[in-house]
């Protein structure tokens, strides 16, 4: 019994140790990982506008993180607006967490919504999310300010295929062929982007080109773009 006692004892004494040990790790490491985070969902969000950052010759992952900061709080606006064009001015835009937002009610959505100030100039960065074959996908979209030509895009996947759908992310070629599309048609109306199997007919301005063998990501790029876009689209309405 006393030898039972004694093993007990160790147990709990070891659980206590441990337990303190890795609460004093997480409290220790905890603002390293929220900084982390944070430069991580900026730099995504800058992604859609790297070409009008700087020369326009570095990609996104050439900037330093303390550049990407510098930059996304000099030149970023955010505003946190809803399906019906409204605001929500309790809610920091980059702090929206698309995943759970897709889950909800239209009617109940809170999407973020990001200037980019370039020398006088403004880009408009729209948050999009849906579904590849595997998982979720989801990605940034920066409009000129006609609010039509797209000045660039950025992709990204939760589980797509090597060499197939994940080449929204991993070919470059994909998301730099969405630049100077148009999201309205002539007359100003919403048509958006249509990934083409078989490719974008020539000087059709909005079409891109499929991704081969990765039909259902490229569905899904275009289903995503239709729906989030048009989420958007009443909140553009008053954007000067």
């Amino acid at each position: 019994m006393e030898s039972n006692a004694k093993i007990i004892r160790f147990v709990v004494i070891l659980t206590v140790v441990v337990a303190g040990v890795l609460t004093l790790l997480r409290e220790v490491t905890l603002p390293m990982a929220e900084r982390n985070e944070e430069i991580f969902n900026k730099r995504a969000i800058l992604s859609a506008v790297v070409a009008e950052i700087g020369d326009g010759t570095k990609t996104i992952s050439d900037y330093s993180d303390d550049e990407v900061l510098d930059i996304f709080d000099k030149k970023v606006t955010q505003t946190s607006v809803k399906v019906d064009g409204s605001t929500v001015a309790d809610i920091q835009a980059e702090d929206i967490d698309m995943a759970k937002e897709k889950k909800k009610d239209d009617a109940e959505k809170v999407l973020p919504f990001f200037t980019y100030n370039n020398e006088g100039e403004k880009f408009y960065i729209l948050a999009v999310r849906g579904n590849g074959l595997w998982d979720e996908i989801w990605g940034y979209i920066a409009l000129r300010s006609d609010k039509s030509t797209i000045a660039g895009a950025a992709f990204d996947h939760k589980g797509e295929t090597p060499g197939l759908g994940a080449e929204i992310k991993d070919n470059k070629t994909f998301p730099a062929s969405f630049k100077d599309k148009k999201i309205n048609d002539a007359n100003g109306q919403f048509v958006s982007v249509l990934v083409k199997k078989g490719g974008a007919e020539i000087g059709n301005p909005h079409q891109v080109d499929g991704i081969s063998g990765a039909t259902v990501t490229a569905n899904g790029v275009t289903e995503m773009l239709e729906r989030g876009i048009k989420y958007y689209g009443p909140f553009l309405k008053t954007v000067e």
